[in-house]
Parts: C-alpha cells; sequence; structure tokens
C-alpha cells in the first residue's frame, strides 16, 4: 500500500476557514501504523499547515471498527539490537510532527484507539470520541512501553496517578471514564453523529481569527514548560501582537454593526 492510499486528504470549506482532514485508511487493519502512515501522516500535516485556506485539521480513521489499533504487528522487526532500534526510532518521531504545527488538531476518535493510535490522538490539541470508543497504552503486556510519547504525554493530560494506573495496567478507558479523567475532552451524542459534530467544532474554531488561535495554542502548550512567570511574560507578548490587528478591528465592527465577522489574519 503506498503512501497515498494509507493517509488521504480531504479538504472542507472554500476558501479561508476551510478544515483540512487527514484520514487514516487502512481499514482492514484498523488502521494499524506501517511505515506508510509514518510517513504519510507528517506529509500531510506540512501540506495542510502551509495551505492557507484551511484553518483547523481533523485526523480520524477509516471504517467501522476504530481510530487506529496502534503498531502494525506484521511490520516488527526481529532481531534488532538497542542501538539499532534506537537509531531506527529516532529517524521515525512521526508524531512529534504535531508538535511543531500552529493550526490547531482535532482527533476524532471511534471505536478501538490503542497503543500508538492513542499516543497520535494524546499529541493532537482536542481529543472526541465517539460512545464507543477504547482507550488503551497496552505495552508494558508485550514487554515494552509506550515509544511514541506515551510515557510523557500522558502524565501531562491526566496527572502521573492515572497515567501510572492505565500505563502498568494496559487497562482500557471507555469513553465517559476517560472524558472524567481528562482523557479526552468530548463524546459525541452517539457514533452515527460524531463526524458531524466533529465537523460543528472544527468549522466553530475554523471562524475564530486564526492568528489569535494559533497564539492562544502556543500560550497554553508553553504553560506545560514554563514557570507561571515566564508563561505570564509570553502571553502578555501575544496579547501585545494581536492587539494592534485588523481582525481585532474587524470584529469590533462586526459587533457594531450586528453581522458576522470576516478575519482574514491580517
Amino acid at each position: 500500500m503506498s503512501d497515498a492510499m494509507a493517509v488521504r486528504i480531504e479538504r472542507e470549506g472554500a476558501g479561508q476557514g476551510g478544515v483540512g482532514w487527514i484520514v487514516l485508511n487502512r481499514p482492514d487493519q484498523i488502521n494499524a501504523i506501517n511505515d506508510d502512515i509514518r510517513r504519510g501522516v507528517p506529509a500531510a500535516l506540512a501540506e495542510l499547515e502551509a495551505d492557507p485556506d484551511i484553518r483547523v485539521i481533523v485526523i480520524r480513521g477509516e471504517g467501522p471498527r476504530g481510530f487506529c489499533a496502534g503498531a502494525d504487528i506484521k511490520e516488527r522487526r526481529e532481531a534488532e539490537t538497542s542501538l539499532q532500534v534506537r537509531r531506527r526510532m529516532q529517524g521515525s518521531r512521526w508524531i512529534e510532527s504535531l508538535d511543531r504545527l500552529e493550526k490547531p488538531v482535532i482527533a476524532a476518535i471511534h471505536g478501538y484507539c490503542m497503543g500508538g493510535g492513542m499516543e497520535l490522538a494524546l499529541a493532537c490539541d482536542i481529543r472526541f470520541v465517539s460512545p464507543d470508543v477504547v482507550l488503551a497504552l497496552p505495552e508494558t503486556g508485550l514487554g515494552l512501553i509506550p515509544g511514541g510519547g506515551g510515557t510523557q504525554r500522558l502524565p501531562r493530560v491526566v496527572g502521573p496517578g492515572r497515567a501510572l494506573d492505565l500505563l502498568l495496567t494496559g487497562g482500557r478507558v471507555g469513553a465517559e471514564e476517560a472524558k472524567a479523567m481528562g482523557l479526552v475532552t468530548r463524546v459525541a451524542t452517539s457514533a452515527t453523529t460524531m463526524i458531524d459534530e466533529v465537523r460543528a467544532l472544527a468549522q466553530q474554531i475554523a471562524a475564530k481569527p486564526p492568528v489569535a488561535t494559533a497564539y492562544a495554542k502556543q500560550a497554553a502548550r508553553a504553560a506545560l514548560q514554563l514557570d507561571l512567570k515566564s508563561g505570564l511574560d509570553l502571553e502578555l507578548d501575544l496579547f501585545a501582537l494581536l492587539a494592534p490587528m485588523h481582525d481585532v478591528k474587524e470584529a469590533a465592527l462586526a459587533f457594531r454593526e450586528k453581522r458576522t465577522p470576516k478575519f482574514s489574519g491580517l
């Protein structure tokens, strides 16, 4: 299967304010991660990040069974030394491509979301799940640990205690439990309406001034790394950069004129 087939790009919305969809397209394998997906996802992210008409990116899995079942065990390499494994994985830290994006990224998750699939979702800004979702990091049961950021991102999302519970047991988590612990942001009304609900959320965000959404994302993500004083300084710097922009004036004018604002990113 080629990169183009394993990862598909879809675009919605003409002109500015569009939504770009990245589709993991290996439904017969529950979109298990192979080298095509490892190469295809960063390439698709880069393409949509560079597209001025796209303001929000959504990642979803094709087929009814799930978002992503994790690594494709058919591609497991045998007889590698620790050094060989480290070199190979260091050269393919594909999930980290999400960390370099300015545009908001939503993970639309249904069915199975396991291992590397959950690590991919953890790197997204918003996790929107179907009621049928099953999330897990089962690697310790295979004699491994998560290798795509799971041990680092999960504690930042749910706290170290809950993260260790999931990491050590490999336990599976459903939609409502995941929402209660803060692992996911939203739960769809039903499996059949999830994509429409995700689309509505993406369109709502895409309608906002794009520089403001990028700066909000930058500041919120930096909060995980910076001390409070440095974070407040960054927030003030970004606020000051936004204040004289045309989109701020357009928002105020549209409010006075009782019309929908048209944001240009200027």
